[in-house]
């Protein structure tokens, strides 16, 4: 008998997590294919360290290959899903297509980039979802540092030295958090004319840094960001973005050649065009995560509306915590739906967040526990370490070189700016140096499931 065909489709937090479940529950039994834009799984939570050059590029990326046996992965970008003829059509990154037949299907798409209705965000914000943002975002805050250091006047240096930050979610936060340290290391390698210092704001609509999370990690972050000389402005936001600077809501406007854009997500448009019923934007799910009226079809991660079984009435929230723990659950009904076990519904406790400031600081609440200081810091990169899949001796030893050296802030210029534009950002448009225009990417990027806003 031919073996049963499972088609995964995306390979972030929730996508990876199946594929890996499936394979130890089914091995050779099933044919298990992952499709996904790029080669590995991105740890996203430690992408703002390797902005700030902290972490080498490869150790926040997970092969496919090399971790999942029992599984093939195929590079490509699904474009549509067919459900009556169960076939999942996608582009290649060579500009080739194919599709994939399945028996069960489970989409884990995620989640792309939220572009508010903003005049010139889209032209002159920089985007952090995947690997190419992060390392053209390290290149540019280096090149505006070296550019202010050999500038003629302080007031064009303060400008290059300006950096604003819009978000501050989880992603955000880190971000400003980890550039600021990394800029007053710059500063002091090369000093800056006129006694100028970098400046970094951080804005958000909210009330306060962290929206949503904890307010005992939210006032920690505060307080460290603005020990350090970060201004955040709360209940404020980008009103219009230019070429010389960002004007907000409050009537300020501020010259700057950066602007990262961290507002947060939104499910992929993948998911809307399946035509079954959505939750803004997110394909509705029973609690065993199966789409109603398709019992060959599981979704799960940003992608996915899953009921909050310890909240009736409320769906869980796009996190990659919850993203993680869906993986698991939807290879488990995956499985048991081909005869392996019983089906069982999603259920989540919170074991808490952590946020990585940089340096000795953090903020963190495991088990509902609150500390901050050098305690969080350990518990946050212990936390990390036991989370990663693969890495976790590379990621300990450049963080142990990082503590008693001090790191390289040199441009790579492996990434141009027209390769990661806010609304098509993808890992797979990135070129190296001269290379051309990616004139025929997709609107919006379908990206694989990693949230902006939470840890696994």
């Amino acid at each position: 008998m031919s073996r049963p065909r499972i088609v995964i489709v995306g390979a972030g937090f929730a996508g990876y997590r199946t594929a890996r479940s499936l394979s130890r529950l089914l091995g050779r039994q099933a044919e298990i294919t992952l499709l996904n834009p790029t080669d590995y799984f991105l740890y996203l939570p430690l992408l703002p360290q390797v902005s700030a050059g902290l972490l080498e590029p490869r150790r926040v990326t997970v092969s496919l290959p090399g971790t999942l046996r029992h599984v093939r992965p195929v590079l490509g970008e699904a474009d549509r899903v067919d459900l009556d003829a169960r076939m999942v059509h996608y582009a290649d990154p060579e500009g080739g297509t194919g599709a994939l037949a399945y028996d069960r299907l489970v989409l884990a798409v995620g989640s792309v980039n939220k572009l508010l209705p903003v005049p010139g965000v889209a032209e002159h914000a920089h985007g952090f979802r995947g690997l190419p943002e992060a390392l053209y975002l390290r290149d540019h805050v280096t090149r505006q540092m070296e550019l202010a250091a050999t500038a003629d006047d302080w007031k064009s240096a303060a400008v290059r030295c300006t950096f604003v930050v819009s978000g501050a979610g989880y992603t955000g936060t880190e971000v400003a958090a980890h550039m600021q340290l990394c800029t007053a290391r710059l500063a002091h390698r090369n000093p800056l004319p006129g006694g100028v210092r970098p400046r970094w704001l951080l804005l958000d609509v909210a009330p306060h840094v962290l929206p949503g999370m904890d307010a005992r990690m939210s006032r920690t972050a505060d307080r460290v960001l603005r020990r350090r000389g970060v201004e955040v402005r709360t209940g404020t936001a980008v009103k219009e973005a230019t070429r010389d600077g960002v004007l907000l809501t409050d009537g300020a406007f501020v010259e700057t050649r950066t602007l990262v854009w961290c507002v947060g997500v939104r499910p992929d448009p993948l998911v809307e065009a399946t035509g079954r019923p959505l939750e803004r934007g997110r394909l509705i799910v029973d609690p065993y995560l199966r789409v109603p009226g398709e019992q060959e079809v599981f979704a799960c991660g940003d992608a996915a509306a899953v009921p909050d079984l310890d909240n009736p009435g409320t769906f869980t929230p796009m996190t990659a915590q919850h993203a993680w723990r869906q993986g698991r659950t939807a290879a488990h009904n995956v499985a048991a739906s081909l005869g392996a076990g019983e089906s069982r519904p999603y259920r989540h406790r919170d074991l808490g967040f952590v946020v990585d400031l940089g340096g000795a600081d953090a903020a963190a609440d495991p088990l509902g526990v609150p500390l901050s200081g050098l305690p969080a810091a350990a518990v946050t990169r212990g936390y990390h370490l036991a989370a990663m899949p693969a890495n976790r001796a590379r990621v300990a030893a450049d963080w142990l070189l990082d503590a008693v050296l001090p790191p390289q802030g040199t441009q790579l210029g492996l990434v141009r700016s027209w390769s990661v534009p806010l609304d098509t950002a993808s890992p797979e448009l990135a070129r190296v140096p001269g290379g051309p225009p990616h004139h025929n990417a997709p609107g919006p990027v379908r990206r694989a499931d990693i949230s902006a806003e939470g840890d696994p």
